[in-house]
Order: structure tokens, then C-alpha cells, then sequence
């Protein structure tokens, strides 16, 4: 999770996890927007995600914008060449 205002990080922890940092950023700082930014397998989590919280916690809550793309990561030890990884941003808005 991020400390940059509005933006959480999706990564290998269970879903909820992220669901109540969504929640927790929305109610706390009075936010009308949360950004999740996810990469590589970590996008199906942020879908799991951004519906969980619209769906059972704030139906007021829409998606308002969704940005893909592609990363160039550097190769691993032992690989000579760098990976492409895809990303992904889903914008919660706050009606």
C-alpha cells in the first residue's frame, strides 16, 4: 500500500486487504478518487479488487477510467535479455 495520496499498490496479499485500504483512503481524507495500480499478475487482484469495493462495501463508487500498458523490466540473474510486463490503473470516483 502507498503512502502517495489517493494511489494503492496492488501486490501478492489477499484482495480485503487492498478493499479496506480503498475504503480507509475514501473515508479518511475525504477523497473523491482512488487510484489502483497493478502489474503483471498482480491485475487480476485489482479487478478482484475494484469490484469487491463497488459491489459490497460503496455502491455509490464508479469506475472512471481504466489505463493498460506495458513495462520494460530488467532481465533477471541469469537472463541476458529485459521482460515486457503488462500494467494496469483502475480510478475509483466517488459520486
Amino acid at each position: 500500500m502507498a503512502e502517495k495520496s489517493g494511489i494503492v499498490f496492488i501486490g501478492s496479499k489477499p484482495p480485503m486487504d487492498y478493499v479496506l485500504a480503498v475504503i480507509t483512503r475514501l473515508s479518511a481524507s475525504n477523497a473523491k478518487e482512488v487510484i489502483l495500480k497493478a502489474r503483471g499478475q498482480a491485475i487480476t487482484t485489482a479487478v478482484d479488487v475494484a469490484e469487491i469495493t463497488r459491489n459490497r462495501f460503496l455502491k455509490d463508487l464508479k469506475v472512471s477510467k481504466v489505463a493498460i500498458g506495458t513495462e520494460e523490466m530488467p532481465p533477471r540473474e541469469g537472463e541476458n535479455r529485459a521482460r515486457m510486463v503488462s500494467t494496469m490503473e483502475i480510478t475509483l470516483t466517488k459520486e
